[in-house]
């Protein structure tokens, strides 16, 4: 069993994919294209970077019009979040009960991530981010410092993902992975556990 989480936020503790891939297919509609919630979900799940990319080239529009729409969700989570994955914060809650801690590895901003966290009162005992200065995952620079900064044996953690270089990275700090995945987009990845939903986690976690 494990007693600390190093979460990823967007799509792993905050249900950020719906608005997402449905702001990519809007973009196609209004460029005159058309593709399916299902075909943008299979690319967000990768990388949203890379999903742009292979949207602008199939449609031959500008990857700044996904940009765009992009930054405009984030500019409107910091003020009205996306839900929180359901299960998210009572699970956080009894990590913490049980004297684990909740740690936050992300992409994301510091402004941002620390907006939707609070937005959505999800309690973080720390949160590392490439805004911080480190490299993308799946380096595993942020689990390693993390790691060092809370005095945590890496066989006591478990990191969970939605995507495989969550699962990389983890993997390259000797943690082990836990990937949350839909049946609708489906992850290939390396990670020991795969799990529909939070709850899933709990027989991991002891609780």
């Amino acid at each position: 069993m494990y007693r600390n989480v190093f979460w990823d936020l967007g799509g792993t503790l905050v249900d950020t994919y719906p608005q997402l891939d449905a702001a990519f297919v809007e973009v196609v509609r209004r460029g005159g294209g058309e593709v399916s919630v299902q075909e943008v979900a299979q690319l967000t799940r990768r990388s949203t970077h890379a999903a742009m990319a292979a949207l602008s080239e199939r449609f031959g529009l500008d990857i700044g019009l996904f940009e765009s729409a992009n930054q405009q969700l984030k500019n409107l989570w910091e003020h009205d979040p996306p839900p929180s994955m359901p299960g998210a914060k009572t699970l956080m809650r009894d990590i913490a009960l049980g004297r684990g801690l909740n740690l936050v590895v992300t992409h994301r901003d510091r402004v941002s991530a620390t907006a939707l966290l609070g937005g959505l009162g999800l309690a973080v005992d720390d949160l590392i981010s490439t805004a911080d200065g480190f490299p993308r995952k799946p380096d595993p620079t942020m689990y390693q410092v993390l790691l060092e900064r809370h005095g945590l044996r890496a066989s006591d953690c478990l990191a969970v993902g939605d995507r495989p270089i969550d699962a990389t990275a983890a993997h390259r700090a000797g943690m082990a992975a836990a990937m949350l995945e839909s049946a609708e987009a489906p992850v290939d990845d390396d990670a020991e556990y795969t799990v529909a939903t939070l709850d899933e986690l709990r027989p991991l976690l002891g609780l």
